[in-house]
């Protein structure tokens, strides 16, 4: 009978309808859980949860994950009943607009405080009260030193509309709303001027009254009382030091210019006798080497574990790249915080700019050092932190070093490096003549690779020490390094696709593999570990002449591409693009998902900026004037400096997406027409990549090219007709154009042409 009982319980569970999307979020914060914990119980991936979260677009739970689901639900419905309405008096008090003198309120522990924010966008941090706890009625003056909260004004509001937020339960050593308790406002603020008064909007919706009438002293109401900051994102790291984005306003308040003049724009700082770097001087903080400019650092000889460092972000100074930020340096500022405030929270507190944040990223999650064990007497001491790439910069080898590196300083001065000394791996930028057949396609359309350089860098093996010289190696394919072999040999004629089977293909329609131009290597050249591999992937012998090998490795990027992929999926999602969607779903989400919350959108952004930005600083130029061939650069002291990661991730990436077009061209019998970097382009009678991309019974082709959002897969670029793609390279006169270039929205110009 009992059986009976629990297969009823079942069913009835299966049909009950489940809570709102808001009580879902509402009942998982109350208990202090995050997302991941969530996704984690129930075996689901993080952007699920989400989406059964998701306001303005909720998705459902099917199967035995809803059952789980409503099962927690339940629970804590026990636990955190929803609250009732506040009485009359109360209510009124909290939703009234105060009189002047009652617009500030308590400031002791957030706990203890009414916090004010206003109402938020959908699908970020709500503040719900818990019915255990009541409000503190607002007071008439805050104590001397402390930090005032006011409601948070949004784009298009004329006065602060209030919402309040009470104190929650939590697990016994956690904050109820999973933060720092050292870092309850946030990360960042943005600091502007509003009726004579300072301000400082934080994330969440929270403003904060800010006393300081000068840049020394916001920057001790900053670390001593505005609790800003963010925990470490590993244990032997650091807490990220708290950020101010300065506005125009604020930079007048404080008396530094609005903009910069050409010779500033240029240094890339102010000068050190204008009367602000001076004021900090005078008051023992130190500026870094490269001075108070867009993304000035502002500090003390710590003391302890004490932090005594803040960071400026100046969007007028140029510090918000409109190429990765968009339009975000002229949205109002709680706006403005909302974004850095979501990319902080799912990325890291920026540091720079997008490639010097995505550089600071992997320094984060693989700390140099860390304490080690206490010693006899009981002290511990900092040691290597295993896994990572260390405190000390390694050399490259010369196979790796870009050109004017001191390691070449030898070399004559016009000389030109060609494949034998120089190691080349670089993105795709092939394109080939139409053939006949596809002159009668009508269309031709572009598909995109998403997060391309980041999948990449999943799972790849990549050196952590200095290299090994070894004269007529044996190739190792798990060994990361620098090979030079001959690969003119390798024929796309004739390559394997598995155990003992062989594919004929037209290698005269394909690029080759091994070179960014696609063309046939003609002798033995340089190539990174990943593109060695895919020859003999591919059926053929290698036998390398000699190589740099770095037997010291690890895996060293895969937490900083689960952070970066993480924080992709989840803000694509709060756009309404999951990644459990059917693959025509997908290509409609994906149509104008930017307009769904375009504020999301710039962080969609810059997170995919942070990855190729952050690869791209592995292998940092000389900047600046001054700087001669032979003589070393800033970068080069860096541990961080690596261009034979860098290589390695460009390598395998574009040995991915070489493998994909083999795949389908054996099944499909259609060839790309341009590639460049990871947008590929083939000639078809449809509009969509649903008329060329091969699936049956919804499943893509095995090993090919898959719609999706997930890092990897592909998405839609563009599409144009066929007649576009001839008349604009009989109009140039290059039959090779690379028309996946313009594929996006058909415009060619000449300065692309070099005309």
């Amino acid at each position: 009978m009992s059986e009976l009982f629990e297969a009823v319980d079942a069913l009835v569970a299966s049909r009950a309808p489940l809570p709102s999307a808001e009580e879902r979020k509402r009942l998982r914060q109350a208990h202090g859980l995050t997302l991941d914990d969530v996704a984690g119980a129930l075996k689901v991936r993080r952007a699920t949860v989400s989406g059964w979260e998701s306001v303005k677009k909720p998705v459902e739970p099917r199967g035995p994950e809803r059952e789980a689901y409503a099962r927690l639900l339940s629970k804590l419905a026990e636990l955190y009943p929803a609250p009732a309405a506040v009485p009359g008096p109360v209510s009124a008090m909290l939703t009234a607009e105060p009189a002047p003198a009652e617009r500030t309120l308590p400031t002791g522990p957030v706990s203890d405080a009414v916090r004010v924010v206003a109402p938020e966008p959908e699908n970020t941090r709500t503040a719900t009260p818990a019915p255990a706890t009541s409000p503190k009625p607002p007071t008439s003056a805050t104590p001397p030193g402390q930090a005032t909260r006011r409601p948070a004004r949004t784009a298009g509001s004329t006065s602060p509309s209030r919402r309040p937020g009470v104190k929650r339960t939590a697990p016994p050593g956690r904050p109820a709303d999973g933060t720092d308790p050292r870092f309850e406002n946030g990360p960042l603020a943005v600091v502007d001027v509003e009726d004579g008064q300072v301000l400082a909007y934080c994330t969440g919706g929270l403003v904060l009254d800010v006393p300081a009438k000068s840049i020394p002293a916001l920057v001790e109401w900053t670390l001593k009382e505005a609790g800003l900051g963010q925990p470490r994102l590993s244990g032997p790291g650091k807490d990220a030091d708290p950020l101010l984005v300065l506005t125009e306003a604020a930079l007048q308040r404080y008396g530094l210019p609005v903009t910069l003049t050409d010779e500033e724009r240029l240094a890339g700082r102010i000068q050190e006798s204008h009367k602000v770097v001076k004021q900090l001087t005078r008051t023992d903080w130190k500026l870094t080497k490269r001075g108070f400019g867009p993304w000035a650092r502002i500090y003390r000889p710590a003391q302890g574990s004490e932090r005594t460092c803040v960071q400026l972000c100046i969007p007028s100074w140029h510090a918000l790249d409109t190429r990765h930020w968009g339009a975000a340096a002229q949205l109002p500022p709680a706006d403005l915080a909302r974004v850095l405030g979501v990319y902080a929270s799912r990325v890291m507190t920026p540091r720079g700019s997008t490639a010097v944040t995505g550089l600071e990223l992997m320094t984060a999650l693989h700390p140099p050092t860390r304490a080690s064990e206490p010693d006899a007497d009981g002290k511990r001491h900092s040691e290597h932190n295993p896994g990572s790439l260390g405190k000390d910069p390694v050399d490259c080898a010369p196979c790796e070093a870009p050109d004017g590196h001191p390691l070449l300083a030898d070399l004559p001065r016009f000389h030109v490096r060609g494949p034998g000394e120089k190691l080349f791996e670089e993105a795709y930028d092939w394109a080939r003549p139409l053939t006949d057949a596809e002159c009668t396609r009508r269309h031709l359309v572009g598909i995109d690779v998403n997060m391309a350089f980041a999948a990449g860098a999943n799972g790849l093996i990549v050196g952590l020490g200095a290299p090994t010289h070894v004269k007529r190696p044996v190739f190792d394919p798990k060994l990361p390094g620098a090979w030079l072999v001959d690969l003119s040999h390798v024929d796309l004629s004739r390559v394997k696709a598995g155990k003992d089977t062989w594919v004929e293909l037209d290698a005269g329609l394909l690029p080759s593999p091994f070179t960014p131009n696609g063309d046939r290597p003609e002798g033995p050249a340089w190539y990174a570990t990943p593109t060695v591999a895919y020859a003999v992937e591919l059926g053929y012998d290698v036998r390398p002449i000699e190589a740099y090998v770095r037997y010291e490795n690890g895996r060293y990027l895969d937490g900083w591409y689960n952070r970066l992929r993480d924080a992709y999926l989840a803000t694509m999602a709060d756009l309404g693009v999951r990644a459990d969607m059917e693959p025509a779903d997908f290509l409609a989400a994906m149509n104008g998902y930017r307009e769904h919350d375009p504020q999301l959108a710039i962080v969609v952004s810059a997170i995919k900026a942070t990855v190729k930005g952050g690869l791209g600083k592995l292998r940092e130029r000389p900047r600046g004037e001054g700087w001669r061939p032979g003589e070393p650069w800033r970068a080069l002291s860096r541990p961080t400096w690596r261009p034979d990661i860098r290589a390695a991730v460009i390598s395998r990436t574009r040995i991915n997406l070489h493998r994909k077009i083999v795949k389908h061209a054996a099944f499909t019998g259609q060839y790309p027409v341009a590639i460049l970097s990871d947008c590929v382009v083939y000639a078809t009678d449809g509009t969509s990549p649903l008329d060329f991309l091969p699936y049956r019974d919804g499943k893509p082709l095995p090993g090919g090219f898959k719609l999706g959002v997930n890092p990897g897969l592909v998405k839609w670029e563009g599409t144009q007709e066929v007649l576009w793609g001839e008349g604009v390279r009989e109009q140039f006169d290059a039959p090779e154009l690379n028309l996946a270039r313009y594929i996006k929205d058909g415009t060619v110009t000449d300065t692309d042409t070099g005309e």
